[in-house]
């Protein structure tokens, strides 16, 4: 069976968060957003490895303990996520087979329950595919123009909002992260990448608590669900 890695870009500095270092090492139940993070996906025994693409000049990372794992490792990431991404697919290359499957999670996103996690991983070994965690989206969806009038309500039944982990093979997501770059197009996630190339991409349920921290009011939340993950994963 190919093995599986893991990518967690990290370099990000969290402008919305308003706050002294990147949102990644803010503190939350007892341990740096990062810490949290890490320690989620190395519950996974299937992950062989596991690397984390940091600011060249990130001196905050060295506080978090999971780094020093055997399976964990840095690499220098890029000024956006794609280029983070690109620096651990290199990263992995030499360690990695083309056909090994490779996981990206966002650095701040600290509760994802382990379930959830095997349940991606068996779906995109099963329907050899990529997959990628999602929440079907619940609110009714308006499209507004320029002056904030509506102009439709979207169908919702066919509208999911993306999470990570998303789990592609590592070539395949090499080459369509370099073409998209090369085009000039904005990746927000690698599965947009990964559609604009033709591949498929599988939506796997996900949970409401993985969310993404991204502004203060965000850690509150994260610390309920992460007490939460401690009494049952």
């Amino acid at each position: 069976m190919t093995r599986l890695w893991a990518i967690v870009p990290a370099a990000g500095t969290g402008r919305r968060m308003a706050a002294e270092a990147p949102k990644q090492y803010l503190r939350v139940a007892g341990a740096p957003i990062l810490e949290h993070t890490l320690q989620r996906l190395l519950a996974s025994a299937d992950i062989s490895g596991i690397v984390v693409a940091v600011d060249p000049n990130d001196h905050h990372v060295d506080s978090i303990n999971s780094i020093s794992d055997p399976r964990v490792s840095t690499t220098a990431g890029g000024a956006e996520r794609a280029d983070s991404v690109l620096a651990g697919l290199l990263a992995l290359s030499a360690i990695a087979a083309p056909r090994d499957w490779v996981l990206v999670h966002d650095a701040a996103r600290p509760c994802l329950p382990l379930k959830d996690l095997n349940q991606l991983i068996a779906e995109a070994r099963e329907h050899d595919c990529g997959a990628i965690l999602a929440q079907p989206i619940v609110d009714t969806i308006k499209q507004a123009d320029d002056q904030g009038l509506v102009v439709t309500t979207l169908d919702r039944s066919q509208l999911w909002r993306a999470q990570t982990p998303q789990m592609f093979r590592l070539s395949e997501l090499q080459a369509a992260l370099n073409e998209s770059l090369k085009r000039g197009d904005v990746i927000t996630d690698e599965a947009s990448a990964m559609e604009r190339a033709g591949f498929p991409v599988r939506v796997v349920p996900g949970p409401a608590c993985n969310l993404k921290i991204t502004i203060p009011e965000d850690l509150n939340l994260a610390e309920f669900y992460l007490q939460a993950l401690s009494r049952t994963d």
